[in-house]
């Protein structure tokens, strides 16, 4: 063949083109044959292929050769790492060319027909092709550097070992096929045991992945039952990063985790919605009200009755408290305008009481001259002339007025008691006077000595009889009479003193 500058080119056989690995160095390019070399001659095939118009040159027999050389030993799978160039076998131990420039390379199933050199210069033939095989090394030796280091996933490793192990069974080049197809072969237990570990990281690394989602979905349904509805959101966000970068395990084991945690966050987001939803009615059913209690505050807020818009403010306060929250912006605002008008009015009575204060400071300085001039009378030697002297004091007492309230109760006391001295006088007296009670007196004395000489009689004849029964009854009857008319005597007694 003839190429575009004139130049003679060999002839190639078809066949399939070696497989290329990711990062290979790219082969070798076949050199140009010299502009010296001969013309090219037609080229010949097999002497059962040529064709029937043409005459066959007579056939060349081959050089005595021998038997094909041994494959080179294929390396353990532990073994293979970079290691320094060895020197390489010559061409011609695993190939030749035939008079008629067919190339042949030499493998355990026998010589193959790889290309034609129509130029007939055997060794440039034979370096050609075999530079074809160096490119070849050049991929295996990559492909095993890859293997070894763990760059390449099993699966991809196996697919390129297989495809690459084709491309060197078919290649059109010379050089030790069968050792290259060996070492090839020695790589697929490394990338068995590879793709075992792989598989085994895979298990473990899925088997923690099921146990966080199972963690992620178990806590999902914790929260989605609690209400914590600030953290709890802030949470269920979280555990949603968390499970999107986890690894995923099998279908529906990942399906039926991913159910649970959806449903918790389903679940959760419903009754977070339905709590907000219910919370912002009862704010605005409390702003409303909250509003209405504002206005009849600032109407109170002038008043001067001080007692009953006390006991009004009380009230609003108590229904302003369980008007419940509004919003907090609102809530400030209007919490503002009720203290306002508290202020206004307390401040009001709280001015009037400082007079009130002075004044009633006054009446308690008046009411303490008056309880020295009603002690005077106790003790009370005349309840007649006690009686009026008090009564005068008491009125002077009334017309003093309020005191203050830490002063109300021991001035009261006081008086109280001086109060009381002077009715027991008078009572006392009038009991002592009272015609009614001195003859009720007079007729108990009388009942109870004619009681007590009848129960006499009856004693003595008990006595008289030896009927110690009636004898013991008529005694202590006459004993208990005697105890009540001694209270008789003494009561009439008082009456006639």
């Amino acid at each position: 063949m003839i190429d575009q500058n004139g130049e003679s080119v060999p002839e190639e056989i078809p066949g399939p083109q070696p497989a290329t690995v990711p990062d290979a160095t790219p082969a070798p390019q076949p050199a140009t044959v010299p502009e010296e070399t001969p013309a090219p001659q037609p080229a010949t095939v097999p002497e059962d292929t040529a064709p029937a118009t043409s005459t066959p040159p007579a056939p060349t027999p081959p050089a005595p050769r021998p038997g094909p050389p041994t494959p080179m030993s294929a390396p353990s799978p532990a073994s293979i790492a970079p290691v320094a160039p060895q020197p390489a076998a010559t061409p011609e131990a695993y190939g030749r060319v035939d008079g008629a420039g067919n190339v042949y390379v030499t493998t355990a199933a026998g010589e193959r027909l790889v290309g034609q050199w129509p130029g007939g210069d055997r060794e440039a033939a034979l370096a050609f092709y075999h530079a074809r095989y160096d490119g070849l090394v050049v991929e295996v030796d990559l492909l095993e550097r890859r293997i070894v280091a763990g760059s390449l996933p099993p699966d991809e490793a196996t697919a390129t070992t297989r495809k690459l192990r084709e491309s060197v069974l078919a290649a059109q080049a010379v050089g030790d096929l069968d050792g290259l197809a060996a070492r090839l072969d020695a790589l697929e237990p490394l990338i068995a045991r590879r793709r075992e570990k792989r598989k085994a990281e895979r298990a473990a690394k899925s088997a923690r992945s099921k146990t966080a989602k199972e963690t992620i979905a178990t806590e999902a349904e914790q929260i989605a039952q609690g209400s914590d509805w600030r953290q709890g959101a802030n949470r269920m966000r979280e555990l949603l990063d968390q499970w999107k970068v986890l690894p995923r395990i099998d279908k529906q084991t990942d399906d039926q985790l991913w159910h649970r945690f959806s449903s918790a966050r389903t679940t959760y987001t419903r009754r977070r919605k339905q709590h907000f939803a219910e919370l912002h009615e009862r704010r605005d059913i409390a702003r409303a009200s909250k509003e209405k209690l504002v206005v009849d505050a600032e109407e109170l807020a002038t008043s001067t009755d001080w007692g009953a818009t006390t006991r009004a403010y009380r009230e609003l306060m108590q229904k302003w408290k369980a008007a419940g929250a509004a919003h907090k912006d609102v809530d400030d605002t209007l919490w503002k305008r009720f203290r306002a008008a508290q202020d206004t009015f307390f401040g009001a009575r709280g001015a009037e009481s400082s007079k009130l204060d002075e004044e009633y400071a006054a009446n308690a300085e008046v009411k303490r001259r008056l309880l020295v001039e009603a002690e005077k009378l106790v003790p009370v030697e005349d309840a007649k002339a006690a009686r009026e002297t008090f009564r005068t004091l008491a009125d002077r007492w009334d017309a003093a007025g309020k005191v203050p309230r830490e002063a109300m109760k021991d001035l009261e006391a006081r008086f109280k008691r001086i109060e009381q001295a002077v009715r027991g006088a008078e009572d006392d007296r009038w009991r002592r006077s009272n015609p009614e009670a001195q003859a009720r007196a007079a007729d108990t004395v009388s009942q109870l000595e004619g009681s007590i000489a009848s129960l006499q009689a009856d004693l003595d004849k008990a006595e008289a009889a030896g009927d110690q029964k009636r004898a013991d009854e008529a005694r202590a009857g006459i004993e208990a009479r005697q105890s009540w008319l001694e209270q008789a005597r003494k009561s009439l007694t008082e009456f006639s003193g």
